[in-house]
């Protein structure tokens, strides 16, 4: 059963909650696991105002002003997408690069009926970047958005679901979603919804919805990855976020085991010699080498491996050069620095871990790192004027207040 809550907004950050409950489902994050989290959907109307994060005119200056290339959008209608060529030109003079947008042509495009999807707005719209950035925090797992701008009665995309769970955040207009339980649940990423295409339409045209709903602005609905979807504009433009939570899983850290198990067996002298002459098969090697490797899996440690491919799946807080360089040569004991935001710092012994590399640490400056890991701003004299600088200069400090 889908998951209902009317919410009446509330500013999360003054009870100190979290992005989901202030903003989009007015459920702890608790809550969220316990009920909601990869089991079923979840719709909570009047979650928030998003107009703060996204909105028409930021549809318009994207487009229109911001120079993006392919593939930072996407045009789809009628259940296929355009080749870039046709909505793509060069710039003029000083911008002959042939892949930017050409709003001329995406206007055509758009007037015509097709959906018109901006891809990757953590990269290149602020306001989304920092509710993806907090709403990642919070889960624990990667998350990217894009948003869909869909012209009256059309529809982008027909029924498929996608390898990631979605919060869509309807922005401006409504739209009509309709929902039906997987034919695959919890799909991998390299599972994607065309493999069982004809099992996707079948259960599309004929099982009853699991949910039928028009999201007006301000509702968010979530879906676990598999579940199948399909969405109409109704009689104005449509403007929705989607958040897509690219889920680590199960399988995820099996082949981070695998990995590891492997690793250990590459320092196994057996098992780098030459099968023997004349070996007829693998079932001549199948015992040895399954209780090596089930050897090799029972003391596999995937915990440093894994670590790495969580931060490589995500972004730091952006850095501005000009200023990191105006903080390191301005340094003083009552200059104000933090630590950068989205950083995914661990301190392992005296080697602090980060997703802009590792620094090693002499034993003095533990203590110091570790009461830096709070989050919460520091003088640059706390911490000690070299142990700063040189965190400075590696990207793991930034300067100022938020």
């Amino acid at each position: 059963m889908s998951v209902l809550r009317t919410h009446i907004q509330d500013v999360g950050a003054e009870r100190g909650v979290g992005v989901l409950e202030s903003r989009l489902t007015e459920l702890s994050r608790e809550e969220f696991a316990r009920d909601v989290w990869a089991r079923t959907t979840a719709l909570t109307r009047g979650a928030s105002d998003f107009s703060d994060v996204f909105s028409p005119s930021a549809v318009d200056e994207l487009i229109s002003r911001r120079g993006l290339r392919t593939p930072f959008l996407r045009v789809a209608k009628g259940g296929s997408t355009h080749p870039p060529s046709s909505f793509t030109a060069p710039a003029g003079v000083g911008a002959t690069i042939a892949d930017q947008l050409d709003d001329t042509a995406l206007w055509r495009a758009f007037a015509d009926g097709a959906t018109l999807v901006l891809q990757a707005l953590h990269r290149t719209w602020e306001p989304v970047a920092d509710l993806v950035s907090d709403l990642s925090t919070e889960l624990g797992h990667p998350v990217q958005a894009n948003a869909y701008v869909t012209p009256p009665q059309n529809r982008g995309f027909d029924a498929h679901y996608d390898v990631h769970d979605v919060f869509v955040l309807q922005i401006e207009g409504t739209k009509r979603w309709t929902i039906h339980e997987p034919v695959l649940p919890d799909p991998l990423r390299d599972q994607p919804w065309t493999d069982h295409r004809s099992a996707v339409a079948d259960k599309a045209a004929h099982d009853k919805p699991h949910l039928d709903t028009v999201l007006g602005p301000g509702d968010v609905l979530y879906l676990p990855r598999g579940w199948l979807h399909s969405a109409q504009a109704r009689g104005e433009v449509s403007i929705h976020l989607t958040l897509g939570v690219h889920t680590w899983t199960r399988y995820a850290l099996a082949e981070e085991m695998t990995r590891a198990a492997l690793a250990s067996l590459r320092e196994d002298a057996p098992m780098r010699r030459a099968l023997p002459l004349g070996c007829s098969g693998p079932q001549d090697e199948r015992e040895l080498i399954r209780e090596r490797l089930l050897a090799a899996l029972a003391e596999a440690d995937p915990a440093p491996s894994f670590e790495r491919a969580r931060r490589a799946q995500g972004r730091p807080a952006p850095l501005g050069p000009l200023a990191q360089l105006s903080a390191v040569n301005g340094l003083r004991p009552t200059s104000p620095v933090r630590l950068r935001e989205a950083l995914e710092a661990r301190l392992a012994g005296t080697r602090l871990f980060t997703r802009v590399g590792y620094v090693d640490l002499p034993e003095s400056d533990r203590v110091s790192v570790t009461r830096l890991l709070d989050g919460h701003v520091r003088t640059a004299g706390e911490l000690g004027l070299p142990l700063a600088g040189r965190l400075l200069r590696a990207g793991v400090l930034l300067p100022g207040n938020r």
